[in-house]
């Protein structure tokens, strides 16, 4: 069964997990989770994104964001492309770090807010890499010891989440602590990582990617649609100039890329321009098959070998979202 497409809606919250390739390590020191955190902050700041809750996990981590006017995609193409490179860089060593497609669901607030943030929060305890909530306490590698006080990330929406314990930051602080003591207990919690049906509710009203009762989900999907196509259309470039551009960064002659020279550059090439024109910036097949002189079953073809191109080649990713 073809896997969902991404939602995106800007103001809404995202739990958003990204784990290694075969889920092997993307941290194998202190080094590298403070590379990582770095340039966690510097993403967030810059594309002006909130982060509730974070926690690293040797071979995964989970993000709670709540995304501005920049995509979920964009920002995390940065960040784990960032760190693929640095990571592969420092450990010498080449290929995928992070399985291809992160998992990211949409949330409704006031029933889920706290509950992931204390989720979240609580990973390294059930993994046992803490033994009890004092070392959690103290475990710079998460969001917990930022809103318990001590630590520091400005980059960390932690007034906001004490604001919901108490007016007073001290009492805020440990009714959260208490409250995190209480999660527990809990266990895995199943019901955080995807959408069960209520009771009541039928399997149509239901989508993996929300986390929230039927009407929220059918908000979301409604604004999510129309978002995407109005993002698409306004934040497109001409057919011309992306050929160029694409055709800059992959070092090929356009003139060659247009003429359907077959060489095996010129298809990876047309592959690439046809996934970026087709699936990032909203053009129809028609279109790029007039420019490229392909048919429309070509541009197909070429859509999802550009995806696959793409989703090999972290650098080349890193290149066409800068």
């Amino acid at each position: 069964m073809p896997r969902l497409a991404r939602l995106d809606a800007p103001g809404l919250l995202q739990h958003v997990i990204a784990r290694g390739i075969e889920r092997k390590e993307i941290f194998r020191d202190d080094a590298d989770r403070k590379s990582f955190v770095g340039r966690l902050g510097e993403v967030l700041t810059e594309t002006k994104t909130e982060c509730l809750a974070w926690v690293l996990v040797p071979n995964h981590i989970h993000l709670l964001l709540r995304t501005g006017s920049t995509p979920l995609s964009r920002i995390m193409k940065r960040l784990l492309t960032g760190h693929a490179v640095y990571f592969n860089k420092r450990h010498q060593r080449s290929g995928h770090l992070f399985q291809n497609r992160y998992k990211s669901v949409i949330c409704e607030e006031d029933p889920y807010l706290l509950e992931l943030v204390r989720y979240i929060h609580l990973n390294p305890l059930r993994a046992g890499m803490v033994k009890d909530l004092t070392e959690l306490d103290r475990y710079p590698w998460s969001g917990h010891s930022a809103i318990v006080g001590l630590n520091k990330n400005d980059w960390q929406e932690v007034e906001e989440v004490l604001l919901h314990f108490s007016k007073k930051k001290g009492k805020a602080r440990r009714n959260y602590r208490m409250f995190v003591e209480d999660g527990i207990r809990q266990g895995s919690r199943p019901d955080l990582k995807e959408n069960r049906v209520s009771k009541g509710e039928c399997k149509e009203d239901s989508d993996s990617r929300i986390l929230g009762n039927s009407g929220f989900i059918e908000r979301v999907l409604k604004d999510a649609n129309e978002i995407d196509r109005t993002r698409k259309r306004k934040g497109r470039i001409p057919l011309g100039e992306l050929v160029q551009r694409i055709s800059e960064i992959l070092e090929v002659d356009k003139k060659d890329l247009l003429s359907g020279d077959r060489r095996s550059q010129m298809s990876r090439a047309r592959s690439v321009i046809s996934y970026v024109a087709v699936r990032e910036m909203g053009y129809s097949g028609v279109d790029v098959g007039r420019i490229l002189n392909l048919s429309g079953a070509g541009v197909a073809k070429c859509v999802e070998k550009g995806k696959r191109i793409i989703s090999a080649d972290e650098s080349l990713t890193g290149k066409l979202i800068s």
